[in-house]
């Protein structure tokens, strides 16, 4: 949120009468700088399970001041919660304790992240109360953390331990300022497989990427931060977009595809202009939608008909000839939509296609992983562009205060880090998932 009363209540006599007022003060989000530390302090590790020592000692790798159970009076960057091995509730009481305390020692934009195990319909049940109590005990936590401080969860299933490459990667998304805008969510990690980056300056170098929706706004961000973590990006959009299209491509040294994603063919011919032009392809971010939002009472065929055809059945073909073509590993990414989980009044058609695109990866996820490859999507909630710019300021202000936990809107930039994140070889665990990225809140377009 960069606009004049973020500025107002974060710095000189303006913030100090906010303050006195009692006026809502969102913080500036620490994000992601290759020029700043992972954690802006030591982080403390409570709790054990079979792999606590080894996740410890990859942490100190990182350059992290890691202290286990005990940080004395030192403020805290991070905070991470080793509760895989727990089998009761009543079990949880000391830790989520010892982790209130050291609440108090956080600094601004630190983060919370436990690694637990999720609750199945098989467990015992005290087994499955003390993982469920879990999820809601970190969502609760992140709804209380203040100063840009974020609580996220990784849940173990099958064979992952608190050391496996993909929970690795997932721990250092959720430690650095590339999670700014995600909080109190939870990702499933399954199995071993997968490799960490050799930089985590550059974790995609080498891959080769296709962004659909790419001429301006989110579309633009996700091709912008894709390059900047290393990969060579093609720009997918409409032939109408062809002069912002061509822009973008410059700024990222890539290559433009102008091309309706509504075609029978647009996978293929994404597929032959990466295998053309650079030889190979890695990801697909199906990023590109469009709204006609109306009441359900005065919605046409036109305008329901449009959404579902761009935001839904576009990907459902595309992925198609994604599936039948030669490309082991392929990464995929779906943008959805809290809009999709919550609903949002006008927007049935629009909740429809969203919704659609969770549904579409959850069910695609073993086809994708039978060629080593994984389908995932990020679900944006309310996300400062272009549009909500043109929202008078006041009406604006009033709606971020309505946003728990951070009080504000994420950037197009916040959205397009998940997305990165999920198309590292390293998240190769993460399959069939969808990620919120809306600070805790489910309104979102």
């Amino acid at each position: 949120m960069a606009d004049k009363y973020l500025d107002m209540v974060n710095s000189g006599f303006t913030a100090t009468l906010a303050k006195k007022l009692g006026l809502p003060r969102p913080a500036r989000l620490r994000r992601w700088s290759t020029q700043t530390p992972l954690l802006p302090g030591p982080l403390l590790v409570l709790g054990s399970s079979a792999r606590a020592q080894a996740l410890s000692d990859t942490l100190v790798s990182w350059g992290l001041d890691v202290r286990r159970n005990d940080a004395g009076g030192a403020k805290l960057g991070g905070l991470i919660l080793l509760l895989d091995e727990l089998t009761h509730p009543e079990q949880l009481s000391p830790l989520m304790l010892a982790a209130g305390q050291a609440v108090r020692q956080l600094v601004p934009g630190a983060r919370v992240v436990s690694i637990s195990r999720p609750a199945l319909a098989t467990d015992e049940p005290a087994v499955a109360a003390v993982r469920q109590g879990i999820d809601g005990a970190i969502r609760s936590l992140g709804r209380e953390l203040r100063a840009g401080a974020t609580a996220n969860g990784i849940l173990l299933t099958g064979d992952a331990e608190a050391d496996s490459p993909s929970v690795l990667a997932a721990t250092h998304f959720f430690l650095s300022g590339r999670s700014a805008y995600v909080d109190g969510q939870f990702l499933q990690v399954s199995g071993n497989a997968g490799e960490l980056p050799e930089s985590f300056d550059a974790p995609l170098a080498g891959k080769v990427v296709a962004v659909t929706g790419a001429a301006r706004g989110i579309g633009a961000a996700i091709a912008a931060t894709l390059y900047r973590d290393g990969a060579t990006v093609i720009v997918v959009d409409m032939p109408g977009a062809s002069d912002a299209l061509s822009k973008v491509a410059n700024r990222v040294s890539g290559t433009a595809l102008q091309l309706d994603v509504t075609a029978a063919d647009a996978g293929t011919r994404i597929i032959e202009h990466a295998r053309a032009r650079h030889g190979q392809l890695d990801l697909v971010i199906h990023n590109a939608g469009i709204t006609r939002d109306k009441l359900l009472a005065n919605m046409d065929a036109g305008r329901w008909d449009s959404v579902i055809a761009v935001n839904i059945a576009s990907q459902l073909r595309m992925n198609e000839q994604l599936l039948a073509a030669d490309l082991p590993g392929l990464r995929v990414v779906s943008l959805a939509s809290t809009s999709g989980i919550a609903g949002n009044r006008g927007q049935s058609n629009y909740a429809a296609s969203k919704g659609g695109v969770i549904g579409m990866v959850r069910a695609s996820a073993e086809d994708f992983a039978a060629n080593g490859g994984t389908i995932n999507a990020v679900a944006p909630g309310f996300i400062e562009t272009e549009m909500t710019a043109k929202i008078p300021l006041g009406t604006r202000t009033v709606a971020r205060m309505v946003l728990p936990s951070l009080m504000q809107g994420g950037l197009p930039l916040d959205v397009a880090e998940a997305i990165g994140f999920l198309a590292w070889d390293a998240s190769q665990g993460i399959n069939g998932q969808t990620l919120r990225v809306c600070g805790q809140s489910l309104v979102g377009a």
